[in-house]
C-alpha cells in the first residue's frame, strides 16, 4: 500500500465518525512529514454550523498542531472533493497537495464544478491527485444516501398512516 492510500484510509475511518452521527460521511486528514497532524469529520448537523466540514476541521487542528496558519509541507486527504469554502481554505492555508478519494459533480471545487484550487489567477495552487481509494470513497456516500432516503421514505409513509387514523 502506498502512501496516498495509507492516509487516504484515515480520512476513511474519519467519514466514518461523521457516519455514527448521522452525517454525511466525508473525512479528512492533513499529513506533515509523515505524521498526521489534523483530523476531521463532517460535523454540519451535529454542531449545527455551516463551517464543520472535515477540511475546515482538519485545517484547524493542523495549524494548531502546527503553531501556524500557513501549512506548507503538508498534504491534505479528503474522501470527497472539496466544496468552495473548503477549497478556499486549502488555498489560504498554503497546502500544496491535496489529494481526493471521489469527485463532487453537484458541488465540488477541485474539477467538478470549477476548480480554485489550481486557479492560476490565485498566489497559490494546488497539486491534485484525484481517486485514490475512490470507489470506496464513493460506495460509503452511496450507502448513506440509499440508506438515508429509505428511512425519509418511512418517515413519510408512518407520517401518512398517523394522520388517516
Amino acid at each position: 500500500m502506498d502512501a496516498d492510500e495509507k492516509y487516504m484510509r484515515e480520512a476513511l475511518r474519519q467519514a466514518k465518525r461523521a457516519a455514527a452521527l448521522g452525517e454525511v460521511p466525508i473525512g479528512c486528514v492533513i499529513v506533515h512529514e509523515g505524521k498526521i497532524i489534523g483530523r476531521g469529520y463532517n460535523r454540519r448537523n451535529t454542531d449545527r454550523s455551516t463551517l464543520a466540514h472535515a477540511e475546515i476541521i482538519a485545517v484547524k487542528r493542523a495549524a494548531r498542531q502546527i503553531g501556524d496558519w500557513r501549512l506548507e509541507g503538508c498534504t491534505i486527504y479528503i474522501t470527497l472533493e472539496p466544496c468552495p469554502m473548503c477549497a478556499g481554505a486549502i488555498v489560504q492555508a498554503r497546502i500544496p497537495r491535496c489529494v481526493i478519494g471521489c469527485m463532487n459533480p453537484k458541488a465540488g471545487c477541485a474539477g467538478s464544478v470549477t476548480n480554485l484550487l489550481e486557479m492560476q489567477g490565485f498566489n497559490h495552487q494546488v497539486d491534485v491527485t484525484r481517486g485514490v481509494l475512490e470507489e470506496e470513497c464513493s460506495t460509503m456516500l452511496k450507502e448513506f444516501f440509499r440508506e438515508l432516503r429509505i428511512r425519509d421514505a418511512e418517515r413519510k409513509r408512518l407520517k401518512r398512516e398517523a394522520s388517516e387514523s
